[in-house]
């Protein structure tokens, strides 16, 4: 026996209600077939085949993604993600366990009908899912950038009924799925402004109503200098200082001696540098970021400089923990990661090919270099025990997201180190990325993970690369990581949420 159900055919014995529905499904497409739409012959049937295959989905997405703010970028990832989902439910289950008939032409005038009917079922509408799926998702992550994509997927589920080709009930339950899609892919990886995290005590620090006293250097060598230029219309009375990478340390001992709250804008390497001179001059810091991660700075919560001029004129900080290494003479911190093994050689390679083939594309280049690399895995004592290493990373505070790279953060000042290793042996990559689809990288024998609160590690070779926040630098000797906790005070945006907390507290 068949589990489908075809709509069309009436079922033995009295369905009243059934019946009753299919009526007014019938009346409604009628209705919506005789009725004149203003504006809508030039658009609707257009606009219908645009969005086949999720063409326009994935043409709006990247034009959401080109107006370079995170969170657009993040927008449009959640919308092709709701989207995904919700055409492989379409296309496994629902197409599959209703099989419906599609309209009737007839009542539909010929210059509305699409010159290519489509043939498979018509319940649920595929089109309508995926634009309620990419609006949903879009929505969930940037509200403003959903308002503006909202009409557009209203338009394509519309447009199905108006080209004929679905009844108004296969549009509704279409995007009834997309928007449960949407949640579902939240529920997966939530939003950040769903993320909120623990309470913390306010650190005490200036509120700065028009700036007056913040000076915000600026790594030219960013690209993003703009977002400066922008905080000073938050903050008139700030003072912006654009310097090149290489004075970029002395500018930021020259503005540590006059400012009252040091702010450094630029990628995480640029931020560590502003953090450093912050610390020895025990400064509040204000970061804006400008280079291509960013993790310290959207972990924090700014994603720009309205984000940041409000934490500044509101006088809102909190003190966040700072990793510290030393191996030798060779003293830093870190604020994000600190890696040694194959990470710091796909940082160095990336950084030789960047200049002449771009950032993104020096990165993949750089990743499949040092990963079909046949190397030979550094050998470490860990707390007394010798082993190969392939690969050990080291967080500052816990992340959330389990792996071999880092992921999101929600607490700034846990106390703890991430220690993340996989172990060296042969083929260790392809050993992990077997793991990644089976399942989470915590589940590969070749990976293991502790949170401490120091570390010492014996026996590296001199000369044996490290990265710590984007930097590379060598390693003297033996190396020692280190937590010290709330030793940083930055502004942050506190969130409504996070303020009742605070309160109530």
């Amino acid at each position: 026996m068949s589990p489908d159900v075809d709509l069309t055919v009436p079922l033995p014995g009295r369905h009243a209600l059934r019946d009753w529905l299919l009526s007014l499904d019938s009346r409604l497409f009628e209705a919506a077939a005789e009725r004149k739409w203003p504006a809508a012959q030039p658009v609707l049937p257009r606009l219908s085949r645009s969005a086949n295959h999720g063409v326009l989905w994935f043409a709006t997405a990247a034009a959401v993604a080109a107006s370079r703010t995170p969170r657009a970028r993040r927008a449009a990832a959640r919308g092709i993600a709701s989207l995904s989902l919700a055409s492989f439910a379409i296309n496994t289950v629902g197409k599959r366990t209703v099989r419906r008939h599609r309209p009737a032409l007839d009542p539909v005038p010929l210059s509305r009908q699409l010159k290519r009917q489509p043939i498979t079922t018509s319940f649920p509408s595929g089109h309508a899912a995926s634009a309620a799926a990419f609006a949903t998702g879009v929505a969930l992550e940037s509200p403003a950038w959903g308002a503006v994509v909202a009409p557009i997927a209203v338009s394509v589920a519309a447009s199905r009924v108006y080209t004929g080709v679905h009844f108004p009930s296969d549009v509704v339950a279409g995007a009834a799925l997309g928007a449960c899609a949407a949640f579902a892919v939240r529920g997966m990886v939530p939003t950040r402004g769903r993320i909120v995290p623990p309470a913390r005590a306010r650190a005490e620090v200036p509120a700065l109503p028009d700036g007056e006293g913040l000076v915000m250097v600026v790594n030219a060598a960013s690209g993003t200098s703009d977002r400066a230029d922008a905080l000073t219309d938050f903050l008139p009375g700030a003072e912006v200082v654009v310097c090149e990478p290489a004075d970029l340390h002395v500018e930021l001992e020259k503005a540590a001696a006059r400012a009252r709250v040091l702010g450094v804008c630029g990628g995480d390497g640029s931020v560590n540098a502003g953090a450093a001179v912050a610390l020895r001059h025990g400064l509040p810091l204000a970061v804006l970021p400008g280079g291509t991660l960013n993790h310290f700075a959207y972990d924090l919560g700014v994603e720009g400089p309205r984000d940041l001029s409000r934490a500044v004129k509101q006088g809102d900080a909190v003190r966040v923990d700072v990793g510290r290494f030393r191996s030798g003479a060779t003293r830093g911190i870190f604020l994000n990661t600190l890696s040694l093994g194959v990470y710091p050689e796909l940082v160095r390679e990336r950084e030789h090919w960047a200049p002449r083939i771009g950032g993104w594309s020096a990165g993949v280049l750089a990743a499949l270099r040092v990963l079909r690399a046949d190397r030979h895995p550094l050998e470490a004592e860990v707390n007394g025990r010798t082993r190969p290493l392939w690969l050990l990373f080291a967080g500052n505070g816990t992340y959330h997201r389990m792996g071999i790279a880092s992921g999101r953060r929600v607490d700034l000042a846990d106390g703890r180190l991430d220690i993340r290793i996989v172990h060296g042996g042969r083929r260790p990559a392809l050993r992990l990325l077997a793991a990644a689809v089976t399942g989470p990288f915590t589940r590969s024998p070749a990976h293991a993970a502790a949170q401490v609160h120091r570390l010492r590690l014996s026996g590296l070779t001199s000369g044996t690369l490290l990265a710590f926040d984007g930097e590379v630098t060598d390693v003297e000797g033996d190396l020692t990581l280190e937590e010290q906790p709330e030793a940083l005070t930055v502004y942050r945006p506190l969130t409504e949420s996070l303020i009742t907390r605070q309160s109530i507290s």
